[in-house]
Formats: structure tokens, C-alpha cells, sequence
């Protein structure tokens, strides 16, 4: 079984800045990472091939510097690295980005097999959209399986996926046939250490690189900038707040009598908050 993840090399969150004119982020001489939420993907994906076979090959877009974390991947386990690089992306918006992604998938389904799988973390941390995943899902016509806690089971013979989705209010349970992409959460493995022999052979790896040509990109006009349709207004650090805790004392007073001093504190700082939960327990 072949299976692609989807990876991202994101600046280090606590050292990000951004352009003042393009309203972009600088990633210029910023220390960079593989996007915390794709390492979850990328060990869901090495243990299933550890289970059912196959290979794993990891694909980022970015500049030629996203090759250092490609060659992380690789020490971890994966079995190829393919980076897709070009002026021509620059300044991609998450609409661009799933355009470009999708065409190296394609490409990759071409030239290596096409994959029954792609994961992708929930989100990055420089973006926070979570839209690429489903983007190129919606473009390469993918069944699409969200926030995914658990992948419960897996027949590639049936081409059958079942797995337990985090929902608001609880777990979501779905079944759906292959291929499929699958954005996982956070928190629902550990990346594992990557052994000698990997780190060794990731060092003398060849990553494979395509520009948006040798992806069969012919649409420029659809990447970089140009096909970024998103217009960032302004980016700015929210203000800090001046209002102090407000302590509401504990000492002989009963539990009944702390909630209701608690919840008196905070009607008074929200007014209409009262008013909202009564009608919301008076019910439809």
C-alpha cells in the first residue's frame, strides 16, 4: 500500500514575523519545523505500513530549505521525500497551495503508484486554517475524513476505512470506501525515534524535486500570489487586558454557597449572560 503525507516546514511560532507591506509571514533567517500536527499524520501512516506494507512518501511545498524537513521525515521512517519548489509559489494562500498539492499528488500517483491514503495534520501552526487538507481532497475528488482520532480499521482488499472522529459532544464513528484523504489530531500517537539505519540512509537520500512544470502545473496563474485570492488587511498582537482576577473568598462557606457567589461574580461582569441561560434551560 502506498501512502502520501502531506507535510509542512512552518517557522517556530515563537519567533514569527511578519512582512509590513505583504502582510505575509517572513520566513527569512526564522529557525524552522516540521508543522507539529503532520507528525501525527506521519506516524499514523508509518504504522500502517509497518502492519499492512507498502511505503510511505512525504510531499511539502516550499522553498529549497523545506528539504531539511523532508530528510527529518525520512529519519523517522518514511520511504521517500519529494519536494515541490518554485518561485512561482510564493506567497500561496491555502486555495494556491491545494492547487499545487494536488498536482504533485497526481504526479506522484504517476510516477510511484497511486495512494489509497493521504494524511495531513488538522491544521499548521502558522495558518490555522485546516483548508488545504479538504482542499485537496475536494480537487483530486478524495473521500474526506476530518479530525481523526483513531484509525479503528483498515481493509485495503474491500478498499474499505473506518475510523473514530472527534466531534463536538463526542465521537464520531465512519466508514467510507478508498482513496481517501485523512487530516489526524493531535495528541493521538507519539512520533517514534527514528532508528540508526534510517538516519543513516535519510543522510544519503535523494529527495526528489519538481518545479510547478515538471508537476504538469500549466496554470500559473492559479499559484503563488496571483492565485491567492486571500487579502490579509492587517496582522497585529492583541492588546493586553487591564481587568485583575477577581477572588471570590473560600473559607467556611459551603459548595451551594461558592457557586452561587462564583456565578453572581459573573453576572456581573456579563450582564445579559443571565437572561441567555435561562432561556437556554426553559428549552425550545
Amino acid at each position: 500500500m502506498h501512502i502520501v503525507v502531506c507535510m509542512k516546514q512552518v517557522p517556530d511560532s515563537a519567533q514569527i514575523r511578519v512582512h509590513p507591506v505583504t502582510n505575509t509571514i517572513m520566513r527569512q533567517g526564522v529557525p524552522t519545523i516540521i508543522n507539529p500536527y503532520d507528525l501525527f499524520a506521519l506516524e499514523e501512516a508509518l504504522r500502517l505500513r509497518d502492519r499492512l506494507g507498502g511505503e510511505v512518501t512525504v510531499l511539502t511545498m516550499g522553498p529549497p530549505m523545506a528539504e531539511e524537513s523532508l530528510r527529518k521525515a525520512l529519519t523517522f521512517g518514511a520511504d521517500r521525500a519529494v519536494l515541490l519548489t518554485d518561485r512561482f509559489f510564493a506567497g500561496s494562500d491555502t486555495l494556491a497551495t491545494s492547487f499545487a498539492l494536488a498536482a504533485a499528488l497526481a504526479k506522484i500517483g504517476q510516477e510511484f503508484g497511486v495512494p489509497p491514503i493521504v494524511f495531513t495534520g488538522k491544521q499548521t501552526i502558522d495558518g490555522d486554517t485546516a483548508q488545504v487538507g479538504p482542499g485537496i481532497a475536494k480537487r483530486l475528488g478524495l473521500n474526506q475524513l476530518t479530525y481523526v482520532a483513531k484509525i479503528a480499521d483498515l481493509d485495503p482488499t474491500a478498499g474499505t476505512i473506518t475510523v473514530e472522529r472527534r466531534a463536538e459532544g463526542g465521537v464520531q464513528v465512519l466508514s467510507t470506501r478508498l482513496p481517501v484523504l485523512v487530516t489526524m489530531l493531535e495528541g493521538v500517537n507519539e512520533i517514534r525515534r527514528g532508528s540508526l539505519d534510517d538516519a543513516y540512509r535519510a543522510a544519503r537520500a535523494t529527495i526528489v524535486k519538481w518545479t510547478a512544470a515538471d508537476a504538469g502545473i500549466t496554470d500559473l496563474g492559479k499559484c503563488g500570489l496571483r492565485g491567492s485570492p486571500t487579502i490579509v488587511k492587517k496582522v497585529f498582537a492583541p492588546q493586553a487586558r487591564a481587568e485583575k482576577v477577581r477572588q471570590v473568598p473560600t473559607a467556611d462557606v459551603s459548595t451551594e454557597a461558592l457557586a452561587a457567589s462564583v456565578m453572581a461574580e459573573i453576572f456581573k461582569c456579563q450582564p445579559a449572560l443571565e437572561g441567555e441561560l435561562m432561556r437556554f434551560s426553559a428549552g425550545p
